[in-house]
């Protein structure tokens, strides 16, 4: 298997790049002043959140032998309590030279030299020209019509095609038949994110070296008859294995322009791989886990090459105008988590925070099946009739966190998942 911390682990960060795309692209506000809350939260210090105090403190143990990490997120040792102020100088000057030069010491100046420097320290295969190398392409969003709506996500190599053949599947049922936390809703939902997953363990990589178009695995003929091989009282047999990532933000905001941008990045689990690099705060991810040693298979680990990656933002329009934008953090949970978003929203008619605090299924990396607290006993029997091999444990960190905003007449409406540290702010 890949390894899962490491320099072996590292991939060339696009995040950066993408803050200065973006900005050129949609921004309104000067660069660097886009950077001054984040710089004084890191220069001063933040009281650190109960749900994130918690991860830290599992990470504290996952990275023990990584003693920039420590140097750099540990205070005496151990991680910051809820409520303890946490702050990062070195993190702070980054961010000041990152916006001064809109992004560019990270791929050609300083901060790529000293990225570059750690590597070669360590023996690693990331380069001054990997960095130097980096490019972010502007891409044409897949999208599924489900009901009266239509469903938007990135293209490969994010795993937002899962969701959208789930749904593809979905729109050949009349989920209104049955209620929202029935066992026949949930064996539905549950047995096309089967088909899901198990089509982007096959074929989703790096759009080069896919065999199959993506837009062949959202053909309606094509999805017609995965829609046909579900049997009402029968589970098929468990999804492929793909990786569960923890460390990943989501946010949506929504101005009274009408703008609305759906946004996520990671670290992939949660400190990424481990790597800071001495002096700069810079905690590098760990994505190349997302590729896999199989021989022949379009997602095989190689150079110049993006892995199969978890982050998926999500959108829906109507009739080509916006109408949610949203996202659910959580790894392998993300594209289950958009499936019952817009199951919920757009099948049953629910408000985003009932959505949002509903609960939820998750299949397991191994395909069996987690109910959260909230699904009645009657129900996961019903389910385990029909095959599912349900998991007695409540994962809670399985279920994801969603941030939603939904066009509401002439205003927005937004939720907030109960399950993170996020909340929904109007200003």
């Amino acid at each position: 298997a890949m390894p899962e911390h490491g320099w072996e682990t590292v991939t060339v960060p696009g995040a950066v790049d993408t803050w200065a795309r973006l900005s050129e692209r949609f921004g309104t506000l000067p660069f660097d002043v886009l950077f001054e809350p984040a710089i004084a939260f890191a220069e001063n210090g933040f009281p650190v959140s109960p749900i994130t105090a918690l991860r830290w403190a599992e990470a504290a143990e996952t990275y023990v032998d990584f003693t920039s990490l420590a140097a750099t997120f540990l205070l005496n040792g151990h991680a910051p309590r809820p409520g303890e102020i946490f702050r990062c100088p070195d993190m702070a000057a980054s961010l000041q030279e990152i916006a001064a030069t809109r992004g560019e010491s990270f791929y050609r100046g300083n901060l790529a030299q000293r990225i570059a420097a750690d590597a070669a320290a360590h023996e690693a295969a990331l380069t001054l020209d990997d960095l130097s190398g980096h490019r972010s392409d502007w891409v044409t969003p897949l999208r599924v019509a489900y009901r009266d709506v239509h469903v938007h996500e990135i293209p490969p190599n994010g795993q937002g095609l899962a969701a959208l053949i789930a749904l593809g599947v979905l729109d050949h049922f009349d989920l209104t038949a049955f209620p929202a936390d029935s066992a026949e809703s949930l064996h539905l939902q549950i047995e096309a994110m089967k088909i899901g997953f198990a089509l982007a363990a096959r074929h989703i990589a790096d759009p080069q070296w896919m065999t199959v178009a993506p837009e062949a695995l959202l053909d309606g003929s094509f999805l017609a008859r995965q829609a046909e091989t579900i049997q009402l009282n029968r589970a098929a047999g468990p999804a492929a294995t793909l990786p569960f990532d923890a460390g990943t933000v989501y946010l949506t905001a929504a101005d009274d322009q009408g703008g609305l941008v759906s946004m996520i990045q990671s670290n992939f689990t949660g400190f990424g791989s481990g790597v800071v690099v001495p002096g700069t705060g810079i905690s590098l991810q760990n994505r190349a886990r997302g590729f896999t040693l199989e021989k022949g298979h379009p997602n095989e680990v190689d150079g110049g090459k993006r892995p199969y990656h978890t982050i998926i933002p999500g959108f829906v329009t109507r009739n080509g105008r916006p109408v949610l934008s949203f996202g659910v953090m959580g790894g392998y949970m993300q594209p289950q988590g958009h499936v019952q978003m817009v199951v919920r929203l757009f099948d049953y008619g629910q408000n985003p925070q009932a959505a949002c605090d509903a609960p939820r299924w998750h299949i397991a990396e191994d395909g069996r099946i987690s109910l959260e607290s909230g699904i009645p006993a009657r129900v996961k029997d019903a389910l385990a009739r029909r095959g599912h091999v349900i998991v007695d444990e409540d994962p809670y960190w399985g279920y994801g966190g969603a941030q939603l905003i939904l066009k509401n007449g002439e205003g927005w409406c937004a939720a907030s998942d109960p399950r993170k540290d996020g909340q929904a702010v109007a200003y």
